[in-house]
This record gives C-alpha cells, structure tokens and sequence, in this order.
C-alpha cells in the first residue's frame, strides 16, 4: 500500500458575474466561457493522473469540471451537497458593495466574529466546516494510497485546506482561491500532511 492519499484539491472556474464582487454561497451560478475553458485546461493538467475517483460539489459550477475529469479519465464523478459552498443565506447573489451600504451593522458583525457568525437564513463557517470536513475525512479513509481529485469552492477548498495544515478556521482568508486553481493534499498514513499549492 502506498504511504500516502493524494487529494487533488480543485477550485471551479470562473463565474458569471465574477467582475463584480458578490456572495454566490449554494445559488447555482453559471460558468463563463473563460470559466469552461480552466475547466477543460485543469483536466488536461491531471490527464496523466492515475485517479482512482473523482468528487465534487454538486453545482453546476464544480460538476462541469467534474464531468470534463472524468470522461477524461473513464469515470463518473459523485456530486455531493455536503461540498456545496458556504450557504449565505439571505446575502446570497448580493454585491459586497450593496451589502456594506444596506446592512453595514450585519456587515460588521462578521467581520468580528467571521467563525460564529450566520447570515440570516444561512450557516456558519464553522457550521460548514462540520458539513465538509467529515466529507474528506470519509473520502480519505475509503481511497487510502490512491489519488482522488475533488471539486470544490473557493470558501470550502479553504476550510480543507486550513484542517489539512492544521490552521484555525479564523485563518480562512490568509490562503488564496483563484477560479481553476489547483491545489495538492498528501495525507500520509502516520496522520501527516502536506499541501502543494499550484495555480492553473
């Protein structure tokens, strides 16, 4: 058996909308053609990836590049709700800017507690973490010594990758997300961990 699971950590490509900041959360926006196009470059990039399994997020955002993947590679992707975005809640399709200028007490409020805090309507950050997180750990656990890739959002992909170094969920902004990047998790046998962060 090998002495390490590789995830091969996937963020969607770009989204419609994406020139004006706003919180997409679990509405299932539309990829771009750009965002379509990193989609079919991630998969040319893992082509010769032995991947034993392929997982994502079950919008349509994530599921396109999933697809892409595993005609690919021979295999049917699993969609998963468990791996859908942080659910925001009433923010959800909302600009930042419209945001900071309507509810700047609500605003504020996350801003200082960004772990607790939920958006009426939504969950919270460390609501989500308890939804993805068992996720990976199972996925983990079931493909021990194989390579998976998973397809996810920029919020999610950073909640695993904080367990993975071991970082607390109020570190969440301190790593980057672009659309299509890639990022490498090795979960050894030992419990270790290893993360490789690519860009696409």
């Amino acid at each position: 058996m090998a002495s390490r699971t590789r995830i091969y950590l996937i963020r969607h490509g770009q989204v419609e909308g994406f020139d004006n900041r706003r919180y997409n959360g679990q509405s299932d926006v539309a990829l771009t053609a750009v965002g379509r196009r990193q989609s079919r470059q991630i998969t040319q990039r893992l082509a010769s990836q032995s991947l034993a399994a392929i997982y994502s997020s079950d919008l349509s955002r994530c599921a396109f590049a999933a697809r892409c993947l595993g005609e690919c590679h021979g295999l049917e992707p699993q969609l998963l709700s468990s791996l859908r975005e942080l659910h925001i809640g009433e923010w959800e399709g909302r600009t930042w800017q419209e945001l900071q200028e309507k509810h700047p007490d609500q605003w504020q409020a996350r801003l200082e507690d960004l772990v607790n805090y939920r958006v009426p309507g939504g969950e919270s950050l460390k609501e989500m973490a308890q939804r993805v997180l068992p996720t990976v750990h199972s996925l983990v656990a079931r493909h021990r010594g194989m390579e998976i890739a998973l397809v996810g959002h920029g919020g999610v992909n950073r909640v695993i990758l904080l367990d993975a170094i071991g970082a607390p969920l109020d570190r969440m902004f301190a790593i980057e997300q672009d659309y299509a990047c890639l990022n490498i998790i090795d979960y050894s046998n030992d419990g270790r961990t290893t993360v490789i962060l690519l860009y696409g």
